[in-house]
């Protein structure tokens, strides 16, 4: 397999980091993406600029390759289903893609398959919703299209109801929960299963991104085997190929909820490139090409810290702080080949690492307050 053709719809940093574990397997990767300055148009060995959602498009990148995987969700499902027909190795699955782009039918399936995550409620409008105030507070979520906090409403009381969606989506009881950790699970094709150990996310307090993490995460054996336990059952319950990264909440009485999924690499996984025996990026090929799962062994606890842009700047990026960042040990940035930054943009990241907790979060403080991502052009 590793002699294929291989395709990957999405040319952002997930991609990019994909391509740079690629290249030790000299993996022969085409990238369709419809920014033709996206990360992954200068190292590519082979890019396309084009939609991912547009059947034609997607179908046409695809037929001429061996195996077909993503960096993102928001892809023309139905070329891909076709393509998968055609004898094509698609990875992740068409059908579980399908399943997780939409919101609705992703709450739903845990349902089914009893997997433990929050309550919830279909709403199919702003009017809707308004039926369901005795249900609040609770997160007003579209089932299409939202990510990176956006397409997520809080709604405290009935006086937040003109900020719910008019669209369909879903009411999820807003649960009360001590940390939100995630674990990233890769399956292959022979149904060999391999899990990351569990992380702790910290998100920004105002745009629901994630502003850093920790691994291991600092939580009880019972907590974590749960955590890991409910990885690999969600895994198996969408008998996926590839990775799945699964976002938990942990609950003060010690429940361990779901929250979402993603069908490919993630930022709760960013730090294994340094810090684990197998990065996240190494371990998705492994999955997709059905290869051995290799040991997620980590070195040590380790940090992420996303390097977002600063807000008030939009413009050419200029990283400020680089010297005194480069100066500290085991702190590893990884830059995403964006020329521009504006407010909240993930820029790049920064991989910490120590052999003590303590000083390791000392390291995030520092790395924190040094380094940032400005322009000369104010917005």
């Amino acid at each position: 397999m590793l002699s294929s053709r291989i395709g990957i719809l999405g040319g952002g940093q997930l991609g990019l980091m994909l391509l740079q574990a690629a290249v030790d397997w000299n993996l022969d990767i085409h990238v369709l993406d419809p920014d033709a300055e996206a990360p992954c148009r200068k190292i590519a060995p082979h890019f396309t600029q084009g939609s991912l959602q547009d059947f034609d498009t997607v179908y046409n990148f695809g037929k001429d390759l061996d195996v077909i995987t993503i960096e993102i969700e928001k892809v023309n499902v139905e070329a891909l289903e076709t393509l998968e027909k055609e004898g094509k190795k698609v990875y992740p699955q068409p059908s579980v893609i399908r399943q997780i782009q939409d919101k609705r039918i992703q709450k739903q399936f845990y349902a089914e398959k009893q997997l433990p995550t929050a309550e919830f409620i279909l709403t199919e409008n702003r009017e809707d919703v308004a039926n369901y105030v005795s249900f609040l507070p609770a997160f007003h979520k579209l089932g299409k299209d939202g990510y990176d906090g956006r397409g997520v409403q809080r709604l405290t009381s009935a006086d937040d109801l003109d900020k719910a969606f008019d669209k369909p989506g879903l009411l999820e009881k807003a649960v009360p929960f001590e940390k939100e950790l995630a674990v990233i699970v890769a399956r292959n094709a022979n149904g060999e299963v391999e899990t990351f150990p569990t992380v702790e996310m910290v998100f920004h307090p105002e745009h629901n991104l994630v502003e850093y993490l920790f691994a291991p995460a600092e939580i009880s054996e019972e907590v974590n085997a749960k955590a890991q336990e409910i990885a690999r059952k969600t895994a198996e319950a969408f008998q996926i190929v590839g990775l799945l990264a699964v976002e938990l909440f942990l609950t003060p009485e010690g429940e361990v909820l779901i929250n979402e999924v993603a069908p490919r690499p993630h930022n709760s996984g960013h730090h294994t490139i340094r810090a684990n025996a197998t990065s996240q990026y190494e371990q998705h090929w492994r999955a997709v090409l059905n290869l051995p799962l290799g040991s997620t062994h980590a070195y040590g606890p380790s940090a992420m810290v996303n390097l977002l842009g600063e807000d008030g700047y939009e413009g050419p990026a200029i990283y400020e702080g680089m010297e005194k960042l480069l100066a500290t040990p085991e702190v590893f940035p990884f830059l995403y080949w964006k020329a521009l930054t504006k407010p909240f943009r993930k820029m790049g990241h920064i991989t910490i690492m120590d052999t003590d907790i303590a000083s390791l979060k000392a390291k995030v403080d520092f790395v924190k307050n040094n380094i940032k991502v400005i322009s000369h052009k104010t917005k």
